[in-house]
């Protein structure tokens, strides 16, 4: 009785400390909500655009009170979208009240294409004559490469400027799963498809250091040159630089004319001062990404639409949210978008590493009934592969980036074995009865027999025949062709163009004007599925979730990815058609 109260008691306290800072989020919620529709943003004259991206970029813009919130051990959860971004640097080619940008990068916490898609906005900006300056005290690769656009690219006097080349590291998991007396039995089709590779080998595959050498080939061949351009200087010097690692001083930086000073930040915000004619005693007027945003008003009064839908994150069934794809959220988008009279062409954003083979052809068909009845267009973002692929190759055309990552046509499914775990471990046994041979298949207290193998690759190879079938048809391409570069292989949007999976290069802004032409639009309207809830609604929208989650990060820190994406394999039900291994390039 007395241990009964204790775990009573403890329940309660747990009740209370759980409604209670529920309580101060939702409080704050309703701050958040008053606040921000009071507020209006005034751009005043001689502003500069200050691009701070030192926080995770995503593919659109979406705030709750958690962003803010600032209690003691709990910090906000900020990040802004590739959206308002872009939409901020282009309306500040044309706006007089701007005068130039400031560039505040030294870590990017996005992908290759997403970083691509900023830099290119920032060259069309330069051809409005307005400078940008860019300013750190460290450059990563990635912030270094978005930076090389600049007109004048400064760096502390004591800062680190990162240009090493690329690399990138698989963690492996059999020798744990070995001490664990745990098998990780895997059913798969495709010579490249290295996703099953860390469960069942503790190094890579040939035919993986094989992709993952081109891929990384194609993307720093790609990166290399782009900084050359900018910053005319010979690609050949840029790659010798980064290969022997000769930029290892501030100094090192200015000779082989990396960046054109060594500043401190006081010295850069008066030449800043200087340039738009502020007194060295006032202050610098500036606005940021998400209040310049707000300042931008749509004047567009078209009654036809186009509709940009959103596809971001691992596939899996049900609704899905912002940071993944769920085939019946999507599905519902897409429908949405095909009944509206309005709606007069759709543009399909996708952004996945893939998942669930079965809910990528649910999605899969949605875009076929889809382009039926109106052009649609793919989007590829950071990244399209595999089952972020299977939804997109019905599309009528795709654009992708340079850097996009794509391909990765296969099927696998995993099934731990746990018997030697759980009986040699920790001693736990089990028995029981069935009415057919195959009534226990997927059990993962035994291993497979021999038939249920056989049973779960047919499976895996009528899947694999269904994926390569439907590239076939909607890129018009033979299906020996389609497995021939297929075989779960990764490309590069480059790569993939050559091998007739993606159309053109070009940004999501491209891909908008091609549904246009497409439907003979002059004059339109944007709008965005799925709907995104802001705010207030949108710390309510799956609530629960969403505090754990936070919660979660708040403990884990820079250690949460890691556990993500342990959570994701341990999540993953039936067969999947995903990227073949989780890309991290350092």
């Amino acid at each position: 009785m007395k241990q009964f109260f204790k775990f009573v008691f403890a329940s309660m306290v747990g009740v209370i400390i759980a409604t209670f800072l529920l309580f101060v989020i939702l409080i704050a919620g309703v701050t958040a909500v008053v606040s921000s529709s009071d507020e209006t943003i005034e751009v005043k004259d001689n502003t500069i655009l200050h691009l701070n991206l030192n926080i995770p970029i995503i593919e659109r813009s979406a705030s709750t009170p958690l962003d803010n919130l600032d209690i003691g051990p709990f910090k906000g959860d900020k990040s802004i979208g590739l959206n308002d971004i872009l939409k901020s640097i282009k309306n500040a080619k044309d706006d007089d009240n701007i005068k130039g940008i400031y560039l505040d990068v030294s870590y990017l916490m996005t992908g290759f294409a997403s970083i691509e898609e900023i830099r290119d906005a920032l060259i069309d900006f330069k051809k409005s004559k307005k400078f940008i300056y860019a300013y750190s005290e460290v450059y990563t690769q990635g912030a270094y490469y978005l930076a090389s656009v600049a007109d004048k690219v400064y760096l502390n006097p004591q800062g680190v400027l990162e240009l090493k080349g690329f690399s990138s590291e698989i963690t492996f998991y059999k020798g744990a799963l070995d001490k664990l007396g745990i098998e990780a039995q895997i059913i798969k089709v495709g010579t490249f498809k290295s996703a099953v590779e860390p469960f069942i080998l503790d190094k890579m595959s040939d035919a993986n250091r094989l992709q993952t050498t081109s891929l990384l080939g194609s993307l720093y061949g790609h990166f290399t040159s782009e900084i050359a351009k900018s910053r005319k200087i010979p690609q050949d010097s840029v790659i010798s630089i980064a290969n022997n690692l000769l930029s290892r001083s501030p100094e090192d930086a200015v000779k082989l004319k990396l960046i054109d000073a060594l500043k401190y930040k006081d010295e850069v915000l008066e030449e800043l001062k200087s340039k738009t004619g502020i007194d060295k005693k006032d202050n610098l007027k500036t606005v940021g990404i998400s209040d310049y945003a707000k300042s931008i008003k749509s004047s567009s009064s078209a009654k036809d639409k186009i509709a940009i839908i959103y596809a971001n994150g691992e596939i899996n069934s049900g609704e899905g949210d912002e940071n993944s794809i769920g085939s019946e959220g999507i599905s519902k988008a897409l429908r949405k978008a095909r009944l509206d009279e309005k709606v007069k062409a759709v543009v399909l954003r996708v952004n996945s590493p893939g998942g669930s083979s079965l809910a990528s052809d649910v999605i899969w068909r949605e875009v076929l009934l889809t382009k039926k009845v109106k052009p649609l267009i793919v989007s590829m973002g950071d990244y399209a592969a595999s089952g972020g692929y299977y939804i997109s190759c019905a599309a009528d055309s795709i654009f992708a980036e340079p850097n996009t990552i794509t391909g990765s046509i296969g099927v696998f499914a995993i099934i731990p074995n746990m018997k030697g775990f759980l009986n040699d471990k920790l001693g736990v046994t089990f028995d029981g009865v069935k009415t057919g041979q195959f009534a226990d298949l997927g059990d993962v207290t035994r291993p497979l027999s021999t038939p249920e193998k056989m049973i779960l690759q047919k499976e895996v190879n009528r899947t694999y025949a269904d994926f390569t079938k439907r590239v076939s048809e909607g890129r018009k391409i033979s299906q020996t062709f389609v497995d021939s570069i297929g075989q779960g292989r990764v490309w590069t949007g480059e790569q993939a163009i050559k091998i007739k999976l993606v159309d053109r290069i070009g940004h999501l802004e491209d891909a908008i004007k091609s549904a246009a032409k497409k439907a003979k639009l002059d004059d339109y309207k944007l709008v965005n599925y799925p709907e995104i809830k802001q705010g207030f609604f949108g710390l309510l929208d799956n609530s629960g979730d969403k505090i754990k989650t936070y919660m979660v990060k708040q403990e884990l820190g820079v250690s949460y990815p890691y556990y993500q994406k342990i959570k994701e394999v341990a999540n993953m039900k039936g067969l999947q058609a995903r990227m073949p291994f989780y890309m991290e390039i350092n």
